[in-house]
């Protein structure tokens, strides 16, 4: 098996245990007033999986191979260090406000300093930046769109539901915070 592969895959496992790790720790200090989750998580999770399983998979085969290995797995290592620098940091700014699930906690406020005076949701453009730079790594043009598909699909519901939460419990200052950012990307969208 070819040493990049080893290392995408070696690193893809590491990053969920990171993920993982960092749910657990968050649970034990919270005091969860109120949630909205709506499942969200569980249809991120699926949908993280099932562009994972698809990604590898076409990865595996010569369809769609692109012939600059070298080059494209530099690129998506890039990728990968730039989304979890934009991940780490959204996570760092929240601190204890940090939550997996769409939940109110005791003392919520809205932060809006660091990623989040430009966008809403920094850690999940993170997430989609290290997926995608995963997939880039694979060298593979499907493994890219496999990848990327299902996971915007996840995120993009779990925005959806995080927003109608957040509108219901803070009201006109989440509407306000809405008007001043965007969602995802700076300007654009």
């Amino acid at each position: 098996m070819n040493i990049k592969v080893i290392i995408i895959f070696s690193f893809s496992i590491l990053y969920g245990f990171f993920e993982i790790f960092m749910s657990m720790r968050q649970r034990k200090k919270r005091s969860v007033i109120k949630t909205g989750d709506k499942l969200s998580i569980w249809i991120l999770i699926i949908s993280i999986s099932v562009g994972y399983w698809l990604s590898f998979i076409i990865g595996a085969t010569r369809i769609g191979r692109i012939y600059h290995w070298n080059t494209f797995f530099l690129i998506g290592a890039i990728m990968v260090a730039i989304g979890l620098m934009i991940r780490i940091s959204s996570i760092l700014t929240l601190k204890q406000q940090f939550t997996y699930r769409v939940t109110t906690i005791e003392n919520h406020e809205l932060i809006e300093k660091g990623l989040y005076k430009r966008i809403r949701h920094p850690g999940y453009l993170g997430q989609i930046v290290i997926f995608l730079g995963i997939a880039t790594s694979i060298s593979n043009w499907l493994s890219i769109l496999f990848m990327i598909v299902p996971v915007l699909i996840g995120y993009l519901y779990r925005i959806a539901v995080e927003e109608k939460f957040m509108m219901k419990q803070m009201g006109q200052k989440y509407l306000d915070y809405r008007k001043r950012t965007k969602r995802l990307i700076p300007l654009i969208y």
